[in-house]
């Protein structure tokens, strides 16, 4: 079986241990460089499905958000909104990247797109997956605080994939395996705080700002974005594009692997 795996990989950026893993077989060295920024209790390999095939049209990096995976963790750390954002920026430019595609999902789209109203250089585009569109005085994002916290400490005592199926009933037995080893390493505070954040810090401020073209991605069966959502955020981008995976909830490529990949359209220049 061909992969497009090259290597995992550590950087110092931006203060901490930022842990990655690169995707893009024989097109690392020519293919345009991919940073995409998983959610909020999704290590980097958690993501690795999707990056094979991302693998095989860029050179793709997928980001362990500090408190998760590999990269640093620990009480000592600040795990807030503009925190995280600035890590990203730090990633590119510790690796030099340059005419960067910049991808994130959920919590992972928020860091994304507070990086770039942080000034991040070097983003040619932008892909927003289906970020919570929460924020004060808002509607509260659909999923609940102990579905995360529950879930962590089971697996930071030891669970098994029938532990994590009851979290996640439609994954499959390879998705649910990796869950259940790798939850263990979301630090418990980060992820409580991502999520209090996703209600008391409003992004929709840094959407006017944008100048790269922008793609959203919205899940058909999420709940998260709604049409009077993305009324109001063609309001703030009008130049935004919108695109559904229909057939997929929050968690698009594990509910629609090939949906996931069309709804890009020809957005990133090669259907995927």
């Amino acid at each position: 079986m061909t992969t497009t795996y090259l290597y995992g990989a550590n950087v110092h950026a931006g203060g901490i241990r930022q842990h990655y893993l690169r995707y893009g077989g024989d097109a690392a060295s020519t293919g345009q460089p991919l940073v995409l920024i998983p959610g909020i209790t999704s290590p980097a390999i958690t993501w690795g499905f999707v990056a094979e095939r991302l693998g095989q049209h860029f050179d793709t990096y997928v980001l362990d958000v500090r408190g998760r995976g590999l990269s640093s963790t620990g009480p000592e750390l600040a795990y807030d909104t503009d925190t995280c954002a600035d890590d990203v920026i730090a990633f590119i430019d510790a690796l030099g990247l340059e005419n960067v595609i910049l991808a994130g999902h959920s919590m992972g789209a928020r860091f994304a797109l507070r990086a770039m109203s942080r000034g991040t250089k070097n983003v040619e585009k932008l892909v927003l997956i289906d970020p919570p569109v929460s924020g004060p005085g808002r509607r509260a994002y659909p999923s609940k605080l102990p579905w995360y916290v529950d879930s962590i400490r089971a697996c930071t005592r030891g669970a098994d994939i029938d532990t994590m199926r009851d979290y996640c009933p439609t994954w499959s037995e390879a998705q649910l395996r990796l869950r259940a080893e790798w939850l263990h390493t979301c630090f418990e505070p980060a992820i409580v705080q991502a999520f209090e954040e996703f209600h008391s810090v409003d992004v929709h401020q840094d959407l006017p700002r944008l100048s790269v073209p922008t793609l959203l991605m919205c899940a058909g069966r999420g709940g998260v974005i709604q049409a009077e959502d993305q009324e109001e955020i063609r309001g703030l981008l009008p130049s935004i594009r919108i695109t559904t995976a229909a057939n997929a909830g929050h968690m698009i490529p594990w509910d629609d692997f090939e949906g996931f990949f069309a709804a890009f359209e020809d957005f990133l220049g090669p259907k995927l």
